[in-house]
């Protein structure tokens, strides 16, 4: 029974280092196979990066700039006009005319 049981210990320890040689082989083998899919993958988006084509924009920067600007003055001069003529009971286009500018500006500096 002894020769047996030694015959045994020595197949299981010999699986034993088979196992753990081969588990220890196989995950360098799929981190290998990640690493060449990792850098397969980034070569294929930096393949990409280069087909792609430079944007022509059909409105151009600076004309949105100039149209940005135009539509904020446009609102300002509208809602000068609804403030002084609709809820200060004036016209409208007196709104628009310097006399009441200064008048206005001598009612905050308090100057005749």
């Amino acid at each position: 029974m002894s020769t047996e049981q030694e015959a045994k210990q020595g197949m299981e320890q010999q699986t034993r280092k088979a196992y753990k040689i081969g588990k220890k082989s196989e995950p360098t083998a799929e981190k290998n196979e990640s690493k060449q899919s990792r850098k397969k993958q980034k070569a294929e988006k930096k393949s990409a990066k280069q087909k792609k084509k430079a944007r022509l924009r059909i409105f151009p920067i600076w004309l949105r700039i100039i149209v940005v600007l135009l539509f904020a003055a446009i609102a300002l001069v509208a809602g000068l006009m609804v403030g002084y003529g609709v809820i200060g009971d004036g016209s409208p286009l007196d709104a628009l005319k310097v006399e009441t500018w200064q008048h206005i500006i001598d009612i905050v500096t308090k100057t005749e």
